[in-house]
């Protein structure tokens, strides 16, 4: 994956995850509270990953397939945790997806959804830099020594 495009998608989903809202015109005072706390966390979390893969990229090596899975993992759960996230609108709590269905069982379904989706889409992030991290290792040279008495049973004491 290009350097550049993963860090555009990982921004933009941190915008997504705290301000979507704004989009749809459901726009509110909890964005106060997304924007530092989840958007900027995201962010965050995005950039050191990208850091990570130019520095596997730096050293040669390729980046895994588990790798790319969890970041993507973690972006649809971005996108999911956007969409469901609620924002208060008039004194009432109201999401994206919320107005779609109608009815007040909508939008606890929405703060039900939103609060897994989050979880998730830190947590993989937190793992796809794990991997991230894997892939840069150089590989471990391991000396074949041998000791004399290495790998045999100990005598028993009382023998």
């Amino acid at each position: 994956m290009k350097n550049a495009v993963v860090t555009t998608i990982g921004l933009v989903l941190a915008a997504w995850m705290s301000l979507s809202h704004w989009a749809f015109g459901i726009g509110g005072p909890l964005t106060w509270w997304y924007l530092p706390c989840i958007g900027l966390t995201y962010a965050a979390l995005q950039l050191w990953f990208v850091q990570r893969l130019r520095v596997t990229e730096a050293k040669g090596k390729r980046t895994s397939r588990s790798t790319i899975v969890a970041l993507i993992l973690s972006w649809v759960s971005a996108i999911g945790f956007g969409l469901t996230v609620p924002n208060e609108v008039a004194g009432e709590l109201v999401s994206i997806v919320s107005p779609a269905s109608g009815g007040g069982l909508s939008i606890g379904m929405s703060i039900a959804l939103c609060n897994p989706l989050g979880i998730i889409a830190f947590t993989i992030a937190g793992i796809a830099i794990g991997f991230a991290f894997t892939d840069s290792r150089d590989k471990r040279t391991e000396d074949e020594e041998y000791y004399p008495g290495e790998g045999e049973m100990p005598k028993h004491p009382l023998a």
